[in-house]
């Protein structure tokens, strides 16, 4: 005999079917691929009785997987109303995850109450690969919050779940893709041909997914490398991209700090990192890095100082942390040659252990033309670089120089205009798009192309939206 809870489930998945909440044809999904099945249950708002039916189940199946949570998220923006009814309920208070944080008021990209270490359930509609709710899992997980499980309407057994095991999150769904075939077969709702058309894009969907993961980490997401990250600044960095959704740099090569605290607060808001040479700023003092240091917790970015450290390591420990600029003291990232060898990784080294978290870029290339750093110099260096993984945060290039797949690793490079120019000074320039899909930047540094524009914030925003479209489109393939 059919349980009364499974009877349930048939009947919402026919009413499914009926409102056309899933139907079949030529879709394009948000990864870009074509499906022959849509599931889009935004429609489900114009149906009271299936907002209902819908969530009273999901209530059910959260009581019957004992899982117990402080709060509940539902992912922007279709899975909103899901989780509010489920709040109401449960009587569980709810959290809204903003896609992009603010530019005004608190500027928050998590609303709502809470305390750190609260649970939080997230609530999903439709899961492909996992990419949203990971999303959503990443800006909760930077507001202290513990996120260990999500439940989804619908599972469309394309990677999704293994996706998500591999982020700590135990995915739980009402439905899956083959059942909801299974349920209309035998309603003589689908014909066999339509089935076997969906299984066999299933499968090779799922084929190419077995070969991405084991492609480069230019195929990686910024969410999944930062969790095998060996550096934590890098981890962090990789995490603060994710949730600001920028992989901009910001070079604030200027020479009053005002205009460098001015730069920081109209451009935070779209910017991962903020690049300084301290040793231009006329008027230096500590109440300029306090300044900017709060700058870059309001705005969430990170401070690297270009210091291009080039010295024996006694020499490079001291330039780091004495002087009048004690540049350990408030840099997240510094930049160094390897010229030296080794040993000036060992100087910085000694300063970095009394730190939370400070990383390290080499230079294995410049961006101005002429420079001397042969392809044979780049290779000692990465060679160097696989020493010390726990300081290094990643490299600045011009172009790929990873001699295997090392995804924990950030590329910087420098040069990046939205048109391909140059200046008289040999510096050469490449558009976004270039950078990041076939020079394998994972950030892009921008400044004068910024700073000494007519209207900075709008260039900025440009500027984040195209590099940020251009990973997107990277992961893709």
């Amino acid at each position: 005999m059919v349980s009364s809870y499974e009877q349930q489930r048939k009947e919402l998945a026919l009413k499914l079917f009926q409102i056309s909440a899933f139907k079949f044809g030529s879709y394009t999904l948000k990864s870009g691929e074509i499906s022959p099945v849509y599931f889009d249950l935004r429609v489900i708002i114009s149906h009271p009785d299936v907002m209902e039916n819908l969530t009273n189940l999901m209530l059910l199946f959260i009581k019957e997987k004992e899982i117990q949570c402080d709060q509940l998220c539902g992912v922007p923006y279709t899975a909103l109303p899901l989780a509010t009814l489920l709040s109401v309920k449960m009587k569980q208070p709810m959290l809204i995850r903003r896609k992009e944080a603010k530019t005004y008021g608190t500027k928050k990209l998590i609303e709502g109450k809470f305390q750190d270490q609260e649970t939080c359930l997230i609530i999903e509609d439709v899961v492909t690969t996992g990419s949203s709710i990971i999303e959503t899992t990443n800006d909760l997980r930077n507001e202290n919050l513990e996120v260990e499980d999500a439940i989804v309407v619908v599972d469309r057994e394309q990677g999704g779940k293994d996706n998500l095991t591999k982020n700590g999150i135990r995915m739980h769904s009402l439905f899956t893709l083959p059942y909801f075939l299974e349920i209309l077969k035998d309603e003589g709702k689908i014909e066999d041909d339509m089935i076997k058309t969906i299984k066999d894009y299933i499968s090779k969907s799922t084929e190419k997914k077995e070969v991405k993961k084991s492609a480069t980490r230019l195929q990686m997401t910024f969410s999944s490398r930062a969790e095998i990250a060996k550096n934590e600044a890098a981890k962090e960095l990789f995490k603060i991209m994710e949730a600001k959704k920028s992989n901009l740099c910001l070079a604030a090569d200027v020479t009053k700090s005002d205009e460098i605290l001015n730069l920081a607060e109209s451009l935070g808001p779209f910017i991962c990192v903020l690049k300084t040479h301290v040793d231009i700023v006329e008027d230096f003092s500590e109440n300029f890095v306090n300044s900017l240091k709060a700058l870059a917790k309001k705005h969430n970015f990170m401070i690297m100082e270009d210091r291009k450290f080039a010295d024996i390591g006694n020499t490079v420990a001291l330039q780091f942390s004495k002087g009048i600029y004690k540049i350990s003291e408030w840099c997240d990232l510094v930049t160094a040659h390897s010229l030296p060898g080794d040993g000036l990784l060992k100087g910085l080294k000694e300063v970095i252990k009394n730190k939370e978290k400070i990383g390290i870029f080499m230079l294995t290339e410049m961006s101005s033309d002429g420079h001397l750093m042969s392809q044979d110099y780049s290779n000692k260096t990465m060679q160097m670089i696989a020493n010390y993984s726990d300081i290094v945060a990643g490299i600045v290039a011009q172009s790929s120089q990873f001699t295997e797949n090392q995804p924990e690793l950030i590329q910087l490079t420098p040069g990046c205009k939205l048109d391909e120019t140059g200046d008289n000074l040999g510096q050469k320039y490449n558009t976004p798009e270039f950078l990041v899909k076939e020079k394998g930047a994972d950030i892009a540094v921008v400044g004068r192309g910024i700073i000494e524009s007519k209207n900075p914030v709008e260039v900025a925003k440009t500027y984040r939206e195209r590099l940020w479209n251009s990973y997107e489109e990277r992961i893709k393939y």
